[in-house]
């Protein structure tokens, strides 16, 4: 891999109660890079990203990040936002992890592009479940992560929102961000991507360029 690599994994695998979910998982993800993960329901697609994150540990393996926890961001079905403060109080302490706070100016600026802006001061446990994703795509939008993992992060998105996003992707190797991601709409997606990891009855059945990858390949795959 030709650029400097953010996140390993080795020999990873994960057991919910006494069902694998995978194993023996080893892969590099480097800057720039567009790692789509595929699969069908259950083969453990959102539980590799948690493991990759840091949200969730591995039942055997090892996890090596290069990058801190304050540069990486997960959008999935969870929006991580408190529900108590304001759209805007809510940019104000995410953004305050990272060090000196954004200006306020900066922060209005992200809630105007995923069109939020008259909804600053409204508290975010009234949103919502696509408003939810749109401020929380507003916090990734302000954070700038070297790592970004997106798990099925479409879901509650308008078209203007998906569009928004789709660019921060195809942004991403210019800017040495990474990106794991997780679509149901492969199709659509799969050209923004670099590369696939597919995964099949615990394993990685292909771990390659998504220019090679067969993706009728899941048409035939039972859930698990």
């Amino acid at each position: 891999m030709s650029q400097p690599v953010l996140l390993g994994l080795a020999g990873v695998a994960k057991f919910l109660g006494e069902r694998l979910v995978f194993k023996n998982l080893d892969l590099e993800v480097g800057a720039g890079e567009v790692l789509m993960v595929v699969g069908v329901n259950g083969a453990g697609k959102t539980t590799l990203l948690r493991i990759m994150a840091g949200l969730a540990r591995p039942s055997a393996g090892q996890v090596t990040s290069l990058v801190e926890r304050r540069d990486m961001a997960f959008v999935g079905h969870q929006t991580f936002l408190y529900h108590e403060a304001t759209a805007l109080e809510n940019l104000r302490f995410w953004t305050s992890l990272q060090g000196p706070g954004l200006t306020d100016s900066v922060l209005e600026q992200a809630l105007s592009r995923v069109g939020l802006a008259r909804f600053a001061q409204e508290q975010a446990g009234h949103f919502s479940r696509g408003m939810a994703q749109r401020l929380n795509l507003a916090r990734v939008l302000c954070l700038a992560p070297k790592l970004l993992f997106l798990d099925e992060p479409d879901t509650g998105l308008d078209q203007r929102s998906r569009a928004m996003l789709a660019d921060e992707i195809v942004q991403a190797p210019g800017t040495g961000r990474a990106v794991v991601w997780v679509s149901h709409h492969l199709e659509r997606d799969m050209p923004l991507a670099n590369r696939v990891l597919h995964l099949h009855k615990g394993r990685a059945a292909y771990l390659g360029p998504a220019k090679d990858f067969d993706a009728s390949a899941l048409a035939g795959e039972p859930a698990c």
